[in-house]
């Protein structure tokens, strides 16, 4: 079955970087645009970050254009997700989430990973 693994969250303080990886398996991932989404305590899901099949395409919040950048390896069948000059309010659990075409939707994606904790300290 179709299983995401997210890594790379963890504790930082305001103004640092983290790196999230999601590893992909019974899919061939390189069919799949692939996303990022975030959802903090007491808050909806919000789209953080998508890239299409080959990378081509790569919509971002508004909140983190110009902080994150989302790539890929479709060798390695992993996104990632580089998080810099982090803030306290991109703390949440942050999910990568696979889907046919890029989309914008919080809840316009096939498959799921279980998500990896961000906290950023003031």
């Amino acid at each position: 079955q179709v299983r995401l693994v997210e890594s790379g969250g963890g504790l930082v303080q305001a103004g640092g970087s983290l790196r999230l990886s999601c590893a992909a398996s019974g899919l061939t991932f390189s069919d799949f645009a692939m996303g990022w989404i975030r959802q903090a305590p007491g808050k909806e899901r919000e789209f953080v970050a998508a890239i299409s099949w080959n990378g081509g395409t790569t919509p971002y919040a508004d909140s983190v254009k110009g902080r994150f950048t989302i790539s890929r390896d479709n060798a390695k069948n992993t996104v990632y997700l580089q998080m810099n000059r982090l803030k306290p309010e991109d703390t949440a659990v942050y999910y990568c989430a696979a889907n046919p075409r890029v989309t914008l939707s919080t809840y316009g994606y096939d498959y799921w990973g279980p998500g990896t904790q961000v906290t950023v300290s003031s």
